[in-house]
Protein backbone atom coordinates (compact mmCIF):
# COMPACT_ATOMS: atom_id res chain seq x y z
CA UNK A 1 0.00 0.00 0.00
CA UNK A 2 0.94 3.71 -1.10
CA UNK A 3 2.62 5.14 2.47
CA UNK A 4 0.29 7.68 4.06
CA UNK A 5 1.20 9.63 7.29
CA UNK A 6 -0.87 8.28 10.28
CA UNK A 7 -1.06 11.63 12.88
CA UNK A 8 -1.86 11.06 16.14
CA UNK A 9 -5.26 11.32 16.87
CA UNK A 10 -6.18 15.02 17.85
CA UNK A 11 -8.80 16.67 19.62
CA UNK A 12 -10.35 13.20 22.28
CA UNK A 13 -11.10 9.36 21.32
CA UNK A 14 -14.77 8.35 20.42
CA UNK A 15 -15.52 6.02 23.21
CA UNK A 16 -18.49 2.95 21.75
CA UNK A 17 -19.59 0.62 24.51
CA UNK A 18 -20.77 -3.46 24.00
CA UNK A 19 -23.39 -4.41 25.71
CA UNK A 20 -22.18 -8.10 25.70
CA UNK A 21 -24.31 -10.04 28.55
CA UNK A 22 -23.02 -11.17 30.64
CA UNK A 23 -19.80 -9.95 29.49
CA UNK A 24 -16.44 -10.94 27.25
CA UNK A 25 -15.61 -13.51 30.38
CA UNK A 26 -18.81 -15.48 28.14
CA UNK A 27 -18.86 -17.42 31.75
CA UNK A 28 -19.85 -14.59 34.36
CA UNK A 29 -22.92 -16.30 34.54
CA UNK A 30 -21.81 -18.66 36.90
CA UNK A 31 -20.72 -16.37 39.89
CA UNK A 32 -22.87 -16.54 42.45
CA UNK A 33 -24.58 -12.39 42.44
CA UNK A 34 -25.12 -12.89 38.61
CA UNK A 35 -28.95 -13.10 36.91
CA UNK A 36 -28.10 -16.14 34.23
CA UNK A 37 -30.72 -14.47 32.23
CA UNK A 38 -29.79 -11.54 31.78
CA UNK A 39 -28.76 -11.22 28.27
CA UNK A 40 -32.16 -11.57 27.58
CA UNK A 41 -33.84 -8.92 29.96
CA UNK A 42 -35.23 -5.50 27.91
CA UNK A 43 -35.28 -3.96 31.41
CA UNK A 44 -31.09 -4.72 31.94
CA UNK A 45 -29.86 -3.50 28.13
CA UNK A 46 -32.53 -0.02 28.83
CA UNK A 47 -30.75 0.21 32.13
CA UNK A 48 -27.28 0.31 30.02
CA UNK A 49 -28.80 2.56 27.77
CA UNK A 50 -29.86 5.36 29.61
CA UNK A 51 -26.44 5.00 31.39
CA UNK A 52 -24.75 5.67 28.02
CA UNK A 53 -27.10 8.47 27.24
CA UNK A 54 -26.76 10.14 30.28
CA UNK A 55 -23.07 9.86 30.95
CA UNK A 56 -22.88 10.81 26.93
CA UNK A 57 -21.20 7.93 25.41
CA UNK A 58 -20.65 8.31 21.72
CA UNK A 59 -22.41 4.70 20.83
CA UNK A 60 -23.76 1.13 21.95
CA UNK A 61 -22.77 -1.93 20.11
CA UNK A 62 -23.91 -5.21 19.89
CA UNK A 63 -22.36 -8.30 17.82
CA UNK A 64 -24.74 -10.92 16.03
CA UNK A 65 -24.11 -14.34 14.62
CA UNK A 66 -27.36 -15.50 12.72
CA UNK A 67 -26.73 -19.47 14.35
CA UNK A 68 -26.72 -20.93 17.88
CA UNK A 69 -23.37 -21.47 18.63
CA UNK A 70 -21.82 -25.13 20.09
CA UNK A 71 -21.03 -22.72 23.23
CA UNK A 72 -24.84 -22.45 24.58
CA UNK A 73 -23.71 -25.60 26.45
CA UNK A 74 -21.92 -23.88 28.91
CA UNK A 75 -22.65 -19.69 27.87
CA UNK A 76 -25.32 -17.63 27.06
CA UNK A 77 -26.27 -17.24 23.13
CA UNK A 78 -26.03 -14.14 21.35
CA UNK A 79 -29.97 -13.67 22.47
CA UNK A 80 -32.20 -10.85 20.57
CA UNK A 81 -32.00 -9.61 17.05
CA UNK A 82 -29.86 -6.63 17.61
CA UNK A 83 -31.45 -4.58 15.24
CA UNK A 84 -34.64 -4.94 17.19
CA UNK A 85 -32.96 -4.21 20.91
CA UNK A 86 -31.15 -1.06 19.67
CA UNK A 87 -34.10 0.21 17.94
CA UNK A 88 -35.80 0.16 21.11
CA UNK A 89 -32.83 1.31 22.61
CA UNK A 90 -33.09 4.30 20.78
CA UNK A 91 -36.75 5.12 21.43
CA UNK A 92 -35.53 5.37 25.19
CA UNK A 93 -32.67 7.70 24.35
CA UNK A 94 -31.72 10.89 23.22
CA UNK A 95 -28.06 11.09 22.15
CA UNK A 96 -26.21 7.63 22.32
CA UNK A 97 -25.38 6.31 18.70
CA UNK A 98 -26.31 2.58 17.74
CA UNK A 99 -24.29 0.23 16.60
CA UNK A 100 -26.12 -2.82 14.97
CA UNK A 101 -23.84 -6.32 13.56
CA UNK A 102 -25.56 -7.28 10.18
CA UNK A 103 -24.12 -10.44 8.09
CA UNK A 104 -23.29 -9.56 4.11
CA UNK A 105 -23.23 -13.50 3.61
CA UNK A 106 -27.15 -13.73 4.88
CA UNK A 107 -28.36 -10.65 3.89
CA UNK A 108 -30.05 -9.25 0.92
CA UNK A 109 -28.37 -5.09 0.29
CA UNK A 110 -32.17 -4.24 -0.73
CA UNK A 111 -33.42 -5.34 3.19
CA UNK A 112 -30.74 -4.25 4.71
CA UNK A 113 -30.24 -0.76 3.74
CA UNK A 114 -33.75 -0.24 3.55
CA UNK A 115 -33.31 -1.35 7.26
CA UNK A 116 -30.76 0.67 8.73
CA UNK A 117 -31.89 3.68 6.23
CA UNK A 118 -35.12 3.81 8.35
CA UNK A 119 -33.39 3.49 12.15
CA UNK A 120 -31.45 6.70 11.10
CA UNK A 121 -34.60 8.32 10.11
CA UNK A 122 -36.14 7.45 13.34
CA UNK A 123 -33.17 7.43 15.70
CA UNK A 124 -33.09 11.29 14.53
CA UNK A 125 -29.30 10.43 12.55
CA UNK A 126 -27.62 7.59 15.25
CA UNK A 127 -27.75 4.58 13.57
CA UNK A 128 -24.67 2.32 12.39
CA UNK A 129 -24.56 -1.06 11.29
CA UNK A 130 -21.42 -3.08 11.39
CA UNK A 131 -21.14 -5.32 8.19
CA UNK A 132 -19.70 -8.45 8.70
CA UNK A 133 -19.33 -12.04 6.57
CA UNK A 134 -20.21 -15.37 8.69
CA UNK A 135 -18.52 -18.77 8.15
CA UNK A 136 -20.23 -20.82 11.08
CA UNK A 137 -21.75 -23.56 9.23
CA UNK A 138 -24.79 -23.76 11.35
CA UNK A 139 -25.56 -20.40 9.69
CA UNK A 140 -25.31 -21.73 6.30
CA UNK A 141 -27.87 -24.39 7.01
CA UNK A 142 -30.25 -21.69 8.58
CA UNK A 143 -30.65 -20.12 5.10
CA UNK A 144 -30.92 -23.17 2.68
CA UNK A 145 -27.07 -23.79 2.19
CA UNK A 146 -25.25 -26.90 1.74
CA UNK A 147 -21.91 -25.09 3.19
CA UNK A 148 -21.02 -21.64 3.58
CA UNK A 149 -18.92 -19.86 0.94
CA UNK A 150 -15.19 -19.59 1.06
CA UNK A 151 -13.54 -16.91 2.21
CA UNK A 152 -12.23 -15.13 -0.54
CA UNK A 153 -16.09 -15.55 -2.12
CA UNK A 154 -18.06 -14.00 0.90
CA UNK A 155 -15.82 -10.75 0.69
CA UNK A 156 -16.03 -10.54 -2.92
CA UNK A 157 -19.76 -10.61 -2.08
CA UNK A 158 -19.46 -8.29 0.85
CA UNK A 159 -17.85 -5.87 -1.62
CA UNK A 160 -20.82 -5.71 -4.25
CA UNK A 161 -23.30 -6.03 -1.23
CA UNK A 162 -21.93 -2.50 0.41
CA UNK A 163 -21.50 -1.07 -3.33
CA UNK A 164 -25.14 -1.54 -4.11
CA UNK A 165 -26.12 -0.57 -0.47
CA UNK A 166 -23.97 2.77 -0.67
CA UNK A 167 -25.62 3.45 -4.19
CA UNK A 168 -29.26 2.63 -2.67
CA UNK A 169 -28.38 5.35 0.05
CA UNK A 170 -27.32 7.59 -2.53
CA UNK A 171 -30.43 7.05 -4.79
CA UNK A 172 -32.25 10.62 -3.80
CA UNK A 173 -30.51 13.27 -4.84
CA UNK A 174 -30.77 17.05 -4.05
CA UNK A 175 -34.14 18.72 -3.95
CA UNK A 176 -36.20 14.92 -4.42
CA UNK A 177 -38.75 16.28 -2.40
CA UNK A 178 -39.77 19.89 -2.96
CA UNK A 179 -43.52 18.97 -1.16
CA UNK A 180 -45.05 22.01 -3.48
CA UNK A 181 -48.24 22.72 -2.01
CA UNK A 182 -49.47 24.97 -5.01
CA UNK A 183 -47.82 22.78 -7.67
CA UNK A 184 -49.34 19.11 -5.69
CA UNK A 185 -45.76 18.38 -6.81
CA UNK A 186 -44.28 16.26 -3.67
CA UNK A 187 -41.52 14.08 -5.00
CA UNK A 188 -39.26 15.45 -7.76
CA UNK A 189 -39.13 11.81 -9.98
CA UNK A 190 -36.33 12.94 -11.88
CA UNK A 191 -34.49 13.25 -8.69
CA UNK A 192 -34.85 9.87 -7.30
CA UNK A 193 -32.81 7.84 -9.50
CA UNK A 194 -32.99 4.01 -9.94
CA UNK A 195 -29.51 2.23 -9.28
CA UNK A 196 -30.09 -0.52 -11.54
CA UNK A 197 -27.26 -2.67 -9.99
CA UNK A 198 -26.26 -5.59 -11.74
CA UNK A 199 -22.99 -7.73 -10.54
CA UNK A 200 -21.50 -11.02 -9.85
CA UNK A 201 -23.71 -11.77 -6.85
CA UNK A 202 -26.88 -9.38 -6.94
CA UNK A 203 -29.27 -7.42 -9.58
CA UNK A 204 -31.03 -5.05 -7.73
CA UNK A 205 -33.34 -1.98 -9.54
CA UNK A 206 -33.64 0.22 -6.68
CA UNK A 207 -34.33 2.65 -5.37
CA UNK A 208 -35.11 2.52 -1.71
CA UNK A 209 -38.65 4.06 -0.62
CA UNK A 210 -37.11 6.05 1.88
CA UNK A 211 -35.32 9.56 1.75
CA UNK A 212 -31.71 9.44 2.90
CA UNK A 213 -32.26 10.26 6.71
CA UNK A 214 -30.00 13.08 8.83
CA UNK A 215 -27.01 10.99 8.32
CA UNK A 216 -26.93 11.53 4.89
CA UNK A 217 -25.67 7.46 4.89
CA UNK A 218 -25.99 5.19 8.25
CA UNK A 219 -22.45 4.98 9.88
CA UNK A 220 -20.69 2.02 8.19
CA UNK A 221 -18.42 0.05 10.42
CA UNK A 222 -16.12 -3.23 9.28
CA UNK A 223 -14.49 -5.55 11.75
CA UNK A 224 -12.57 -7.84 9.45
CA UNK A 225 -8.59 -8.46 10.01
CA UNK A 226 -7.64 -10.09 6.37
CA UNK A 227 -6.82 -9.54 3.18
CA UNK A 228 -10.88 -9.21 2.68
CA UNK A 229 -11.54 -7.57 5.28
CA UNK A 230 -8.96 -4.95 5.24
CA UNK A 231 -9.98 -4.08 1.24
CA UNK A 232 -13.39 -3.49 2.13
CA UNK A 233 -12.92 -1.36 5.55
CA UNK A 234 -10.62 0.44 3.33
CA UNK A 235 -13.22 1.76 0.14
CA UNK A 236 -16.01 1.54 2.84
CA UNK A 237 -16.02 1.98 6.30
CA UNK A 238 -16.39 5.08 8.34
CA UNK A 239 -15.09 3.41 11.56
CA UNK A 240 -12.78 0.25 11.64
CA UNK A 241 -13.08 -2.29 14.71
CA UNK A 242 -9.94 -3.85 15.11
CA UNK A 243 -8.23 -5.87 17.69
CA UNK A 244 -4.34 -5.54 19.24
CA UNK A 245 -2.49 -6.39 21.74
CA UNK A 246 1.02 -3.93 21.64
CA UNK A 247 0.64 -0.59 20.55
CA UNK A 248 3.23 -1.43 17.64
CA UNK A 249 0.47 -3.67 15.96
CA UNK A 250 -2.26 -1.20 16.71
CA UNK A 251 -0.17 1.63 15.17
CA UNK A 252 0.94 -0.28 12.20
CA UNK A 253 -2.66 -1.35 12.06
CA UNK A 254 -3.98 2.16 11.84
CA UNK A 255 -0.94 3.61 9.14
CA UNK A 256 -2.58 0.49 6.76
CA UNK A 257 -6.07 1.15 6.89
CA UNK A 258 -5.53 5.35 6.02
CA UNK A 259 -3.13 4.12 3.33
CA UNK A 260 -6.00 1.86 2.21
CA UNK A 261 -8.56 4.62 2.20
CA UNK A 262 -6.30 6.69 0.32
CA UNK A 263 -5.37 4.35 -2.21
CA UNK A 264 -9.50 4.26 -2.95
CA UNK A 265 -9.41 7.87 -3.47
CA UNK A 266 -10.53 8.61 -0.46
CA UNK A 267 -9.22 11.09 2.41
CA UNK A 268 -7.48 9.05 4.95
CA UNK A 269 -9.04 11.29 7.94
CA UNK A 270 -12.40 9.88 6.95
CA UNK A 271 -11.97 6.61 8.32
CA UNK A 272 -11.62 6.24 12.19
CA UNK A 273 -9.92 2.88 13.45
CA UNK A 274 -11.46 2.20 16.67
CA UNK A 275 -9.36 -0.43 19.29
CA UNK A 276 -11.11 -2.93 21.28
CA UNK A 277 -10.62 -2.93 24.84
CA UNK A 278 -12.11 -5.32 27.51
CA UNK A 279 -12.14 -3.67 31.22
CA UNK A 280 -12.58 -4.83 34.59
CA UNK A 281 -12.85 -1.80 36.86
CA UNK A 282 -11.90 -2.20 40.47
CA UNK A 283 -12.99 0.52 43.19
CA UNK A 284 -9.08 -0.45 43.88
CA UNK A 285 -6.22 -2.51 42.00
CA UNK A 286 -7.23 -4.95 44.91
CA UNK A 287 -10.65 -5.30 44.67
CA UNK A 288 -9.98 -5.71 40.66
CA UNK A 289 -7.26 -8.37 40.92
CA UNK A 290 -10.04 -10.40 43.39
CA UNK A 291 -12.55 -9.57 40.62
CA UNK A 292 -10.67 -11.09 37.81
CA UNK A 293 -9.83 -14.38 39.99
CA UNK A 294 -13.51 -15.22 40.69
CA UNK A 295 -14.06 -14.70 36.87
CA UNK A 296 -10.92 -17.03 35.90
CA UNK A 297 -12.32 -19.43 38.16
CA UNK A 298 -15.54 -19.87 35.87
CA UNK A 299 -13.76 -20.55 32.76
CA UNK A 300 -13.00 -23.93 31.48
CA UNK A 301 -9.03 -23.26 31.38
CA UNK A 302 -7.84 -26.48 29.68
CA UNK A 303 -10.40 -26.18 26.82
CA UNK A 304 -10.60 -23.05 26.10
CA UNK A 305 -6.09 -23.77 26.22
CA UNK A 306 -6.62 -26.98 24.15
CA UNK A 307 -8.63 -24.38 21.36
CA UNK A 308 -6.15 -21.44 21.44
CA UNK A 309 -3.64 -23.96 20.51
CA UNK A 310 -5.80 -25.56 17.51
CA UNK A 311 -6.35 -22.12 16.40
CA UNK A 312 -2.92 -21.02 16.25
CA UNK A 313 -2.10 -24.35 14.19
CA UNK A 314 -0.10 -26.59 17.45
CA UNK A 315 -2.82 -29.41 18.46
CA UNK A 316 -0.41 -31.28 19.84
CA UNK A 317 1.84 -29.18 21.72
CA UNK A 318 1.26 -28.96 25.66
CA UNK A 319 -1.27 -26.55 27.73
CA UNK A 320 1.76 -25.61 30.43
CA UNK A 321 4.60 -25.74 27.58
CA UNK A 322 5.66 -22.33 26.82
CA UNK A 323 4.74 -22.04 23.04
CA UNK A 324 8.11 -19.85 21.03
CA UNK A 325 8.12 -17.55 18.18
CA UNK A 326 9.89 -20.40 16.14
CA UNK A 327 7.34 -23.01 17.11
CA UNK A 328 4.30 -21.09 15.35
CA UNK A 329 3.51 -22.08 11.36
CA UNK A 330 3.14 -20.20 9.04
CA UNK A 331 -0.51 -17.77 9.32
CA UNK A 332 -2.31 -19.34 6.89
CA UNK A 333 -3.60 -16.88 4.44
CA UNK A 334 -7.46 -16.88 3.47
CA UNK A 335 -8.17 -19.90 5.98
CA UNK A 336 -11.80 -19.70 7.71
CA UNK A 337 -12.23 -18.03 11.31
CA UNK A 338 -10.74 -14.72 12.55
CA UNK A 339 -7.36 -13.52 11.23
CA UNK A 340 -7.04 -10.53 13.46
CA UNK A 341 -7.72 -13.17 16.15
CA UNK A 342 -4.90 -15.24 15.32
CA UNK A 343 -2.48 -12.20 14.51
CA UNK A 344 -3.40 -10.87 18.52
CA UNK A 345 -2.95 -14.39 19.90
CA UNK A 346 0.72 -14.33 18.04
CA UNK A 347 1.55 -10.92 18.97
CA UNK A 348 1.62 -12.27 22.47
CA UNK A 349 3.68 -15.09 22.08
CA UNK A 350 6.44 -12.28 19.76
CA UNK A 351 6.49 -10.39 23.01
CA UNK A 352 7.34 -12.97 25.44
CA UNK A 353 7.01 -17.08 24.87
CA UNK A 354 3.69 -18.33 26.79
CA UNK A 355 1.52 -20.85 27.50
CA UNK A 356 -1.64 -21.75 26.00
CA UNK A 357 -3.11 -22.05 29.44
CA UNK A 358 -1.73 -18.38 30.24
CA UNK A 359 -3.20 -16.87 27.05
CA UNK A 360 -6.07 -18.10 28.11
CA UNK A 361 -6.32 -16.35 30.87
CA UNK A 362 -5.09 -13.34 28.87
CA UNK A 363 -8.09 -13.56 26.44
CA UNK A 364 -10.70 -14.11 28.73
CA UNK A 365 -11.34 -17.27 27.77
CA UNK A 366 -10.76 -16.87 24.04
CA UNK A 367 -14.58 -15.07 23.59
CA UNK A 368 -13.40 -12.13 23.47
CA UNK A 369 -11.70 -12.66 19.67
CA UNK A 370 -8.07 -11.94 21.37
CA UNK A 371 -9.26 -8.21 22.76
CA UNK A 372 -6.54 -6.99 24.97
CA UNK A 373 -7.67 -7.21 29.29
CA UNK A 374 -7.17 -3.97 31.01
CA UNK A 375 -7.40 -4.62 34.71
CA UNK A 376 -7.54 -2.22 37.53
CA UNK A 377 -8.86 0.77 39.59
CA UNK A 378 -9.85 3.48 37.79
CA UNK A 379 -7.03 5.64 37.80
CA UNK A 380 -4.93 2.50 36.39
CA UNK A 381 -7.77 2.07 33.60
CA UNK A 382 -7.52 5.75 32.86
CA UNK A 383 -3.90 5.57 32.55
CA UNK A 384 -3.80 2.51 30.49
CA UNK A 385 -6.22 4.21 28.08
CA UNK A 386 -4.72 7.51 27.62
CA UNK A 387 -1.63 6.15 27.24
CA UNK A 388 -2.74 3.88 24.27
CA UNK A 389 -4.65 6.98 22.48
CA UNK A 390 -1.65 9.42 22.66
CA UNK A 391 0.69 6.63 21.36
CA UNK A 392 -1.33 7.33 17.82
CA UNK A 393 -2.84 3.35 18.02
CA UNK A 394 -6.49 4.43 17.57
CA UNK A 395 -9.30 7.05 16.83
CA UNK A 396 -11.04 6.11 19.57
CA UNK A 397 -12.32 2.70 21.57
CA UNK A 398 -14.68 -0.04 21.64
CA UNK A 399 -14.75 -0.78 25.35
CA UNK A 400 -15.83 -3.81 26.28
CA UNK A 401 -16.76 -5.59 29.61
CA UNK A 402 -15.14 -8.74 31.67
CA UNK A 403 -18.80 -8.68 33.58
CA UNK A 404 -21.42 -6.30 32.31
CA UNK A 405 -23.37 -6.44 35.19
CA UNK A 406 -20.71 -4.22 37.47
CA UNK A 407 -17.93 -3.17 34.81
CA UNK A 408 -20.12 -1.05 32.01
CA UNK A 409 -21.61 1.19 35.51
CA UNK A 410 -18.23 1.55 36.83
CA UNK A 411 -16.41 2.24 33.66
CA UNK A 412 -19.14 5.57 33.07
CA UNK A 413 -19.34 6.67 36.66
CA UNK A 414 -15.29 6.23 37.56
CA UNK A 415 -13.43 6.08 34.36
CA UNK A 416 -14.84 8.46 32.31
CA UNK A 417 -14.68 11.46 34.18
CA UNK A 418 -10.92 10.82 35.04
CA UNK A 419 -10.23 10.77 30.93
CA UNK A 420 -13.00 14.08 30.65
CA UNK A 421 -10.67 15.47 33.33
CA UNK A 422 -7.69 15.17 31.17
CA UNK A 423 -9.15 16.15 27.65
CA UNK A 424 -9.46 12.72 26.31
CA UNK A 425 -13.64 12.26 26.65
CA UNK A 426 -15.74 14.79 25.39
CA UNK A 427 -19.79 14.02 26.44
CA UNK A 428 -21.97 13.40 22.97
CA UNK A 429 -24.35 16.53 22.86
CA UNK A 430 -27.99 16.26 22.53
CA UNK A 431 -29.04 16.36 18.51
CA UNK A 432 -25.97 15.79 16.96
CA UNK A 433 -25.68 12.90 14.34
CA UNK A 434 -23.22 9.99 15.48
CA UNK A 435 -21.54 10.31 12.03
CA UNK A 436 -20.59 14.17 13.53
CA UNK A 437 -19.82 12.87 17.36
CA UNK A 438 -17.20 10.39 15.35
CA UNK A 439 -15.55 13.57 13.62
CA UNK A 440 -16.58 11.99 10.13
CA UNK A 441 -17.19 15.12 7.53
CA UNK A 442 -19.32 12.53 5.56
CA UNK A 443 -18.53 10.75 2.03
CA UNK A 444 -18.12 13.56 -0.75
CA UNK A 445 -20.02 11.26 -2.97
CA UNK A 446 -23.34 11.09 -1.12
CA UNK A 447 -26.30 13.21 -1.84
CA UNK A 448 -29.09 13.45 0.11
CA UNK A 449 -32.32 15.09 0.59
CA UNK A 450 -33.50 16.12 4.09
CA UNK A 451 -36.27 14.05 5.69
CA UNK A 452 -39.64 16.01 6.72
CA UNK A 453 -38.95 18.38 9.48
CA UNK A 454 -42.27 16.54 11.20
CA UNK A 455 -40.38 13.19 11.15
CA UNK A 456 -37.15 14.68 12.51
CA UNK A 457 -38.48 16.35 15.38
CA UNK A 458 -36.67 19.66 15.20
CA UNK A 459 -36.53 22.65 13.33
CA UNK A 460 -37.75 22.75 9.85
CA UNK A 461 -35.86 21.84 7.11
Amino acid sequence: MPETPSPTPSGAPHFIASLMTPGHFRTAWRLPEADPGLHLSIDHYQRLARIADEVGLDAVFLGDAPALGPDIASTPGGGIDPLVLLGNLLAVTERVGAVATSSSTYNAPYNLARRFQSLDIVSKGRAAVNVVTTFAPAAAANFGWSAAPEKEVRYRRAHEFLEVVTKLWDAWGPGSLPRDKESGIYGDVDRIRRIDHRGEFFSVAGPLPVPAGPQGRPVVVQAGGSEGGLRLAGDFADVVFTVAQTQGKAVAFREDIRARAAAAGRDPDAVKVSLGVIVLVGETDADAQERLAALQATLPLVDVAQNLLATLGLPDHGVDTPILVEDLPELAQGGEGSTGFQVSLRALVAEQPRTATELARLTVGASAGGHRLVVGSPEAIADDLEDWWRAGTADGFTVMYADTAVDFERFARLVLPLLAGRGLFREAPVGSTLRARLGLAGDPRRTRDVIPSGARGDRPA
